[in-house]
């Protein structure tokens, strides 16, 4: 049914949009793709498993592992990153898929290879039942709280952006690195809040999307990384706002192949869909022609 393919594509696409803004803001700020930011998010739900068996209540669970992913999300900025802040690009972009590789790793030694159930004694009954029903269409609690949370983190990160000083900053260094360090801007602490930021939303996307599957395993993060990236160039790569809209798009194209085509070709219809956006506007939905900031 249509309309239940919407809502289930519009749910899917709302995740898609999480993991795309943290892309698209680390782009943004040093145009570096953070291939690592997919584990980022498989880290995220795996954290979260930790801190409930430590005895946590969920809510708790959730914001410790969404402070942890962020701590990561620095520590990655500042061991493998930063000192490659000169080098070529191609040497920031191999080191990513380096990080990417040896996170995923890091989780198998640590949780196993073999995907694990969301503990569900943690998710309280009620998420499982329908909270809206109208004809055929039923939305769940757990869609619910999924619009809930991925609408307020967007409409925060968009405070942030437009309404801080280091929102300020951030837009500064996207326009021009050299020009806002000599503004008295500190690069590297901005460039490390966004790190921090961007991983924050991903790891929350990756607790969601656990808890609405009911599963998780260290390669999660690879095929949502690269969705997330693809609906980040869907929307104009640099763009928040573009990455929002690419995520829904991606997600809502993805479900409906899914439920017209054939499951198999999901994936297929998605890129398909920002293929043709791509061809014919190469700078995205939203997106604006890159031009050298040199």
């Amino acid at each position: 049914m249509l309309e239940q393919q919407l809502v289930n594509g519009f749910t899917l696409g709302l995740i898609y949009a999480l993991i795309a803004v943290g892309y698209t803001m680390v782009y943004g700020v040093i145009e570096l793709i953070n291939f690592a930011h997919g584990e980022i998010y498989m880290l995220g739900a795996f954290l979260t498993l930790s801190f409930i068996s430590l005895g946590l209540p969920l809510p708790v669970a959730v914001l410790l592992a969404m402070l942890a992913a962020a701590a990561i999300g620095v520590l990655l900025d500042i061991v493998a990153y930063r000192p490659l802040r000169e080098a070529p690009r191609l040497a920031a972009l191999i080191t990513a898929i380096g990080m990417s590789i040896f996170l995923q790793n890091l989780a198998m030694i640590i949780w196993g290879s073999r995907p694990l159930p969301f503990p569900k004694q943690a998710i309280p009954a009620f998420f499982n039942e329908p909270a809206l029903t109208f004809s055929d269409v039923t939305i769940s609690w757990m869609q619910v709280i999924i619009y809930a949370v991925a609408v307020a983190l967007m409409v925060g990160l968009n405070l942030i952006i437009t309404k801080t000083r280091v929102g300020t900053a951030m837009r500064a260094l996207a326009q021009n690195q050299t020009a806002a360090a000599l503004m008295g801007i500190n690069v590297n602490r901005v460039i490390t809040f966004t790190f921090a930021l961007g991983s924050a939303m991903g790891a929350m996307a990756g607790i969601m999307v656990s808890m609405y599957y009911n599963t998780m395993y260290p390669t999660m993060g690879y095929l949502a990384g690269v969705k997330a990236f693809a609906a980040a160039v869907l929307g104009g790569i640099g763009s928040v706002p573009g990455a929002m809209l690419g995520g829904v798009v991606l997600g809502i194209a993805e479900t409906l192949g899914a439920g017209y085509i054939s499951s198999p070709y999901r994936d297929g219809v998605a890129y398909a869909v920002m293929i043709l956006v791509i061809i014919f506007r190469p700078s995205g939905l939203l997106g604006r022609a890159v031009t050298d900031k040199a």
